[in-house]
């Protein structure tokens, strides 16, 4: 069943006020009723419009059809949340200047078939909906240490609530996050109940956090592996060494292999993001060259190419 945007099919944007929906429903409806207008689909195009206005006049109905379509496209199809029929409820007198019995599918999935009922009760004919909000999504920066040990972030989202006459508004609100150990880049994090507010006594829906890492100066991550380059000395590849390393969860002493090559990729298993199965730390052997920036450093250098004849291009024929 496709998802029927009632806002275009009006012409209005979704924070249209009730007057400008009013003033375009009454422009629409001299434009194709059947009984004046020329064109060709104008009795099924009256119905649309009859049937988007008889949702957006009412502010309870509207905001219905709000919490449940935000985030659809015309083009996708409907399915109504598997507990939209246990929490929805109407109150009142029924429809007015519209026979719902012309409305398509998608309007009765929303307030007829999938639970809609009518009556009169001790409200005194106030309609009530109740449905459960939507579920949000939003991303967290947070730092390749918190990965490995855990942390609690401060978050200021922004949210719309839904005003006295029925339109969104604008609002801000502070959440404490804790970030599990473990965590990796692109998992989600579920708050539940932190979402979209519920309709009438519909609870609230989730929010869904997406965890997204900062740049860090170091390392990069593929997965839950991480990887360094680590500058070395032309020396220390050469003839092996044992050095220093920094790892998001502190230093370690690190084995050189003797005759090393630039760009040679050494494992520490077991020390990538924490996990039930760990990721690991690749570390890539980067040669550093010392600068010849005085006498006896040029001196050095000659003697070095004095004593070890050496052509870096000797693959390549030259």
């Amino acid at each position: 069943m496709e998802f029927k945007d009632y806002y275009k099919i009006m012409g209005v944007k979704r924070d249209a006020s009730q007057d400008e929906i009013k003033r375009a429903y009454r422009k629409l409806a001299r434009k194709y009723h059947p009984d004046v207008s020329k064109e060709s689909d104008a009795e099924a195009r009256f119905k649309e419009v009859g049937e988007a206005y008889e949702v957006l006049k009412d502010p309870e109905k509207r905001a219905a059809y709000d919490q449940l379509g935000a985030n659809w496209k015309a083009s996708q199809d409907f399915r109504p949340p598997p507990d939209w029929d246990q929490g929805f409820e109407f109150h009142g007198g029924g429809f007015t200047g519209a026979d719902s019995a012309d409305f398509s599918d998608f309007f009765e999935s929303l307030f007829g078939r999938a639970g809609y009922t009518q009556g009169f009760g001790a409200r005194g004919g106030r309609r009530e909906y109740h449905a459960r909000g939507e579920d949000t999504h939003a991303k967290v920066l947070i730092d390749l240490e918190d990965a490995y040990h855990g942390a609690t972030r401060t978050l200021t989202l922004k949210h719309t609530e839904l005003g006295p006459d029925g339109r969104p508004q604008l609002k801000e609100r502070t959440l404490n996050v804790r970030i599990p150990k473990g965590v990796r880049q692109g998992q989600h994090i579920r708050l539940a109940k932190q979402g979209g507010p519920g309709m009438g006594k519909g609870e609230p829906g989730d929010l869904y956090l997406e965890v997204e890492f900062r740049p860090h100066p170091f390392y990069h991550v593929e997965g839950k592996d991480v990887y360094l380059d680590l500058p070395v000395a032309p020396w220390e590849a050469a003839l092996g060494a044992t050095v220093k390393v920094p790892t998001p969860a502190g230093i370690v002493d690190l084995k050189i292999p003797l005759g090393s090559n630039n760009g040679r990729k050494l494992r520490l298993k077991g020390r990538g993001i924490p996990a039930r199965e760990s990721g690991d730390l690749y570390v890539v052997l980067q040669i550093a060259l010392p600068a010849a920036n005085t006498e006896a450093a040029k001196a050095a250098y000659r003697d070095f190419e004095k004593a070890l004849p050496f052509n870096p291009r000797a693959r390549l024929g030259v």
